[in-house]
């Protein structure tokens, strides 16, 4: 469980906290775009140049986490290698710790910081679940909150209320407060993912859809297209009428509660799983949840953690067998235990791994350990210079200089992280196709045993196991019952029968890919 006891214990935390720099940097970005006017006739498309515009749809929100009853994690004392790592949260304090000497003088700080990472005067709290909605208003109004909203998560068997603070109480003193009282049993920040856009350098990009020729889309979907699998996106709004999705059944739901329209990011990210009129989705037959939990704001989109456990809640509650979360942010508990029930359903989840450059710590939900996290790779192999690297990287997919849809019957060139998770939740569901009852880490292990190595021999930092390999996947998981060792990768020097068969490509991919702007 995980109360709040103690002012003084949170300020020691953001000592820590800022002590990794990120108290210095701007929100992440998960995509780069920009919208051409393009003129595609067929699966080759051709494009007329028109002015650029230039979308960048980022999720971040790195925040004090971790806070659990009777205890809050903190990260004093914070090693250099915690900080490397950018983990100095994971470790604990008690409620009867005094403040220390590291905590002095950040009390401006502390407010600095979590101003911009949460949503100010609010916080989450799990609830007594017995309680009728009278009672637990009562129970705001006793502790000068006012309940915005609330329900029970069938997903994590809890209650959770989201609380403005009516006074003039810091989020520390009230949440400190709140923790108290016999009918809470957890309480934390509601903290911030922003969609922002963001321009970068102009580039003519290459027309050939490489990404289907790398994950070899045409082989695979002789084999499996994806039919029969339900896939949630939670993202931005999506253009449901794109002539792209002619015939895909994809079910909305709105986790926001308003009346926007669609958005450049959701529908790009939707249009790499199910494109396939005159582009070339991963999955093409999948079944889309397509689950807005993104708005538009003053940067450019925004949601927090109240509303992604939403999403999270209503993709287990309609039969989701995949969960594509293509933003990063931090280690958020209560959205940390909506992964771990999603893992327990047998759920496959798929994130990007974030666009934050070489020097971030993991992003998450990418980082979690349940998760298939997702680096990005141009035309020529080359790792996206923006995207994360570590460890927990799973493998690799495009994501550079992409033709996907966009809103209004138009498409878009863009990169990022996030575009090449959708394609990894697309093979997942071409895996899932051909054997539905493979488990979520049977599925980890196919995608990654025969992901196409790059980089350095082995698994590394940066590609993970490799890049994706649509065909090879769906190979390896038609060999009936066959032990999943057989699709090992072939030792340094040698050709896969699988590489023998892959066909060479149709034209000449070695345009320059777009410079990546760093966060």
């Amino acid at each position: 469980m995980w109360r709040l006891k103690t002012l003084p214990a949170m300020a020691a935390l953001l000592a820590a906290f800022l002590s990794t720099g990120w108290g210095s940097q701007p929100a992440l970005a998960q995509s780069i775009m920009r919208s051409p006017n393009l003129n595609i006739s067929s699966r080759v498309p051709s494009f007329d140049h028109g002015p650029h515009v230039y979308i960048n749809p980022n999720l971040a929100g790195r925040a004090v986490t971790g806070l659990d009853r009777g205890n809050i994690r903190v990260g004093s004392p914070c090693s250099a290698v915690d900080r490397d790592n950018g983990d100095c949260s994971g470790q604990v304090a008690t409620g009867n710790n005094r403040k220390s000497k590291s905590a002095g003088g950040h009390g401006t700080a502390l407010e600095a910081s979590l101003a911009s990472r949460t949503i100010a005067k609010e916080i989450v709290a799990e609830i007594d679940g017995s309680l009728t909605s009278a009672q637990v208003d009562a129970l705001a109004r006793r502790h000068g909150l006012r309940r915005i909203e609330s329900q029970s998560f069938e997903l994590i068997g809890a209650t959770i209320g989201l609380f403005r603070i009516a006074g003039n109480k810091t989020v520390e003193t009230a949440s400190r407060e709140f923790a108290q009282d016999s009918s809470v049993r957890a309480v934390q920040p509601n903290f911030r993912y922003v969609l922002q856009d963001q321009k970068t350098a102009a580039n003519d990009g290459d027309p050939s859809q490489y990404a289907r020729l790398k994950l070899r889309l045409p082989e695979a979907h002789a084999i499996a297209d994806g039919a029969n699998v339900t896939v949630a996106v939670i993202d931005s709004g999506i253009d449901l009428k794109h002539p792209e999705f002619a015939g895909v059944t994809i079910t909305p739901f709105d986790a926001l509660g308003s009346k926007e329209g669609p958005h450049a990011h959701g529908t790009g990210v939707a249009g790499a799983i199910v494109s396939h009129v005159r582009l070339m989705g991963s999955a093409p037959a999948a079944h889309i949840l397509a689950v807005r939990a993104f708005g538009a704001s003053g940067k450019g989109g925004e949601s927090t953690s109240f509303v992604i456990l939403k999403g999270l809640d209503l993709a287990a509650g309609h039969g989701a067998q995949i969960v594509n979360m293509s933003f990063a942010g931090p280690k958020d508990t209560i959205i940390s235990r909506g992964l771990a029930a999603l893992a327990a359903r047998n759920i496959v989840v798929v994130a990007a791994a974030g666009n934050a450059g070489p020097k971030s710590p993991p992003l998450y939900p990418a980082a979690d350990a349940s998760v298939i996290a997702v680096s990005a790779t141009d035309a020529q192999d080359k790792l996206f210079a923006a995207s994360n690297r570590g460890s927990y990287i799973a493998l690799s997919a495009p994501g550079v200089d992409l033709f996907l849809p966009a809103p209004d019957d138009k498409y878009q060139i863009t990169s990022g992280t996030s575009f090449s998770s959708a394609y990894v939740s697309g093979l997942a569901a071409l895996v899932l196709a051909r054997n539905p009852s493979l488990k979520p880490d049977e599925v980890r292990a196919v995608l990654m045993k025969t992901a196409r190595d790059l980089g350095p021999p082995g698994p590394d930092d940066q590609f993970g196991a490799g890049e994706a390999d649509a065909f090879a996947a769906v190979s390896a998981v038609a060999a009936a019952s066959a032990p999943i060792a057989a699709a090992e990768k072939p030792a340094a020097g040698e050709i896969s029968e699988t590489e023998k068969e892959r066909p060479a490509p149709t034209r000449d991919l070695s345009a320059p890919t777009m410079a990546a702007e760093k966060p």
